[in-house]
């Protein structure tokens, strides 16, 4: 018979008689209480105790009906199931503890079941009522078409202090998670060497759809009323991916971005824990465990199929993204071909195709591995490490077809340096990066 053998009143009370004994179980309620709470004595409590504790939710309802229960779990399991979560499983939500219950200790008891007992027992907070009624953005049908990346920062590992950062990159149309990386901080050099990582493994995406951090979008208008700013223009990350004909779109508040908050609200609830279980206290070997273990579970267990077949990437082919994933930084040689930057004065060695590079406009670049480089137009000048230090010769330029016949060698004026007393030509050579 099911719960409809029951009048109301019956089954009410017998969850009522429930909740109070489970919290009396888990240490919350004093038997005394207990029974003070249910209006019977502290015999009777012991009664229905033993009861529990016998035929489980059975016991609960009126012998004087005659009717089976319609649902009995033993005390024992209800004893080991509330243990567990107390003593091992404490900072795991419901759905998480319940696939640990089936997967390693072989209790096959409902979800339901699971989140009421450890909601009845004061050891989960009961449910609030959702926000507001959102309509779902539908998915981009094609892998690449739209990529999703952002930071987290969250008490990930720990046996770490504070927060760290956890860098995703996320595909729209099935939710597959194709970069993560721990990281000390979030930043551009971060985020950038999370999204080359995905070109190089999977090609050039169409769009990405971001945050308005910083780092991202910039914050200077130009417009001001109390201080004069610098006019706005493309932060580093937008113009890297601006050269690679990549759409940046920058949401305007978190729902708009709910595919990506939802990922975060799925790994802050599950991911902490497999890496305490694990028994994992540092960034790098978090990082291990994400690339061997929870990327291929995430993949796995919570992407969909694509609505349409193929695929929006689109292989790369250049070999300048060491450069255009770079800070870049503008400057004018001096007379002693030296160009100043953080407080250094970092020389260029000489060429064997130009006598001097003196006021000539050159591009700095801040690597991703932390070396420096020197660009003119096409041709890299110098390599340096962190400390400054040459680190190689700067490659031959082949001449071009007139100099190879015997004339003189003549350059563009895009890439020539003015003479003494003339004007400085702004080079615009981003195309070729």
């Amino acid at each position: 018979m099911g719960i409809g053998s029951y009048p109301a009143s019956a089954v009410e009370r017998a969850m009522k008689v429930q909740e109070v004994i489970l919290r009396a179980m888990d240490g919350r309620l004093k038997w005394y209480q207990a029974a003070e709470i249910l209006g019977i004595s502290d015999r009777q409590m012991r009664r229905w105790r033993r009861r529990y504790k016998v035929w489980g939710y059975d016991g609960l309802f009126d012998r004087r009906w005659q009717k089976p229960s319609p649902k009995r779990v033993p005390w024992e399991v209800v004893r080991q199931v509330l243990t567990l979560y107390r003593e091992h499983y404490l900072d795991l939500n419901v759905l998480h503890f319940h696939e640990k219950l089936r997967g390693e200790h072989g209790i096959t008891l409902s979800y339901t079941w699971v989140k009421t007992a450890l909601q009845t027992a004061g050891l989960v907070a009961k449910d609030t009522r959702g926000g507001t009624h959102r309509k779902a953005r539908p998915r981009r049908p094609l892998p690449g078409m739209l990529l999703h990346t952002d930071a987290s920062p969250h008490a990930w590992i720990s046996g770490l202090e504070g927060t760290q950062d956890l860098i995703v990159v996320l595909d729209d149309a099935t939710s597959e998670v194709y970069y993560a990386q721990f990281v000390p901080e979030e930043s551009t050099l971060t985020m950038m060497a999370g999204l080359r990582a995905v070109i190089e493994q999977h090609g050039l995406f169409c769009a990405l759809y971001t945050d308005r951090a910083s780092h991202f979008v910039t914050t200077r208008t130009g417009r001001s009323p109390h201080r004069l700013q610098q006019a706005a223009g493309p932060t580093q990350i937008e113009r890297a991916l601006g050269q690679l004909g990549i759409e940046l779109i920058p949401a305007h508040s978190p729902q708009a971005r709910g595919r990506m908050e939802r990922l975060w609200k799925t790994w802050q609830g599950r991911l902490p824990q497999e890496l305490r279980l694990a028994a994992i206290t540092t960034l790098e070997a978090a990082n291990a465990f994400l690339q061997h273990t929870w990327l291929p579970f995430h993949n796995r267990t919570w992407t969909v199929p694509p609505a349409d077949e193929g695929t929006a990437f689109v292989p790369y082919n250049g070999d300048q993204l060491h450069r255009i994933f770079a800070l870049h930084q503008d400057r004018v040689v001096g007379n002693d071909n030296c160009v100043e930057f953080r407080n250094r004065r970092w020389q260029i060695p000489p060429a064997p195709w130009r006598y001097s590079f003196a006021k000539c406009r050159v591009k700095l670049y801040q690597h991703l591995d932390g070396t420096l480089s020197i660009g003119y137009g096409p041709h890299a000048l110098a390599h340096y490490d962190g400390q400054g230090r040459l680190l190689a010769k700067p490659p031959t330029i082949k001449r071009p077809a007139e100099e190879t016949n015997g004339t003189t060698p003549t350059h563009s004026s895009a890439f020539s340096c003015p003479r003494r007393g003339q004007n400085i030509i702004n080079n615009r050579t981003d195309h070729l990066l």
